[in-house]
């Protein structure tokens, strides 16, 4: 069984990860010797506290910084220890791939992840949801412009699989029109998004299968074709998926009320809507890790200084 967490010393970093596998590592920046020697992470997550400007700093999993406390950080992955591991594995894989292929990846190791104990245990704990009413995707053409609206505010905007066929297909008509030079995406009511609908998780388990019908459905891999020309605005909550999707747009702005939330691994999983890919690339590999590891929201302003959005504006 794996153990716990470790004091790691970074030079017990310096060759491949021969010890006990834990659920965390931690690195004290302030007491590391100022090296800049490369590391062979562990295949677990590997975090940073203290000085920022440590020489090791950036090759660590996630540093440590506020909104975010250790404490909710170690809680969390003490909790999905699994998910944690394939989560870091996975953000250090992809940092360097073309955004296609990290897609790829990222569908994989959700799929490893959806037939884990964790999530098993997750879903069986999860009580039957009051049926929502259904909504659309409303597409609006105006000249070179195209206008996507996520229509279902009694339901704060989750998105079930019918909505998330609707942006497939109104992100494919974004991304196959070149006369299309701009794109919006927004949400009716008081919430951007609050990412998929949770009745639906677990009606399919089987990773291949699951794994196929992401390659096809998933809004993802149009959103990429068009993402130079998107702009999103976001209200009130931003979360999962909503916030996966969004985080791939060139331009995003906020309301001051709006919140930004990754909940994924408390269920066991990563982001499996591309995610792991856009937010890695929009605010970085480790303030992506501390996002998804931590499970705690962010404010607008937070988000703004980490260029998660580019403004604050109203509504």
């Amino acid at each position: 069984m794996p153990g716990h967490a470790a004091l790691i010393d970074p030079d017990g970093l310096t060759l491949p990860w021969a010890g006990e596998v834990q659920a965390y590592g931690l690195i004290d920046l302030d007491r590391a010797p100022r090296t800049d020697v490369p590391l062979h992470l562990p295949p677990f997550p590997l975090l940073g506290i203290g000085d920022p400007t440590h020489p090791l700093a950036p090759r660590l999993d996630a540093l440590v910084e506020l909104p975010m406390s250790l404490g909710a950080i170690t809680q969390q992955i003490m909790a999905q220890p699994e998910a944690a591991r394939v989560l870091v594995q996975l953000l250090r894989l992809i940092e360097g791939l073309d955004p296609a292929q990290a897609l790829v990846a990222e569908s994989l190791a959700y799929g490893l992840l959806q037939r884990s104990a964790g999530h098993a245990r997750w879903l069986a704990a999860q009580v039957p949801a009051p049926v929502q009413a259904p909504g659309t995707i409303g597409v609006d053409r105006d000249g070179d412009r195209l206008s996507i609206l996520i229509d279902r505010p009694g339901a704060h905007n989750a998105i079930d699989r019918d909505l998330r066929d609707g942006l497939r297909a109104a992100f494919d008509i974004a991304a196959l029109d070149p006369d299309i030079s701009h794109v919006s995406l927004r949400g009716a009511g008081r919430s951007f998004c609050t990412g998929a609908d949770l009745s639906e998780f677990g009606t399919t388990r089987d990773p291949g299968t699951a794994h196929d019908i992401r390659m096809q459905t998933l809004p993802a891999h149009a959103l990429l074709r068009c993402a130079d020309r998107l702009t999103v605005h976001v209200q009130g909550g931003c979360v999962g998926s909503g916030l996966e999707m969004a985080a791939f747009a060139g331009q995003i702005t906020a309301s001051a009320d709006a919140w930004f939330h990754l909940p994924e691994l408390a269920m066991g999983i990563i982001p499996g809507a591309g995610g792991c890919v856009s937010l890695s690339r929009r605010i970085g590999r480790q303030r992506a890790a501390l996002m998804i590891l931590s499970g705690k929201r962010i404010n607008a302003r937070t988000a703004l200084g980490w260029g998660l959005v580019d403004a604050i504006m109203d509504d």
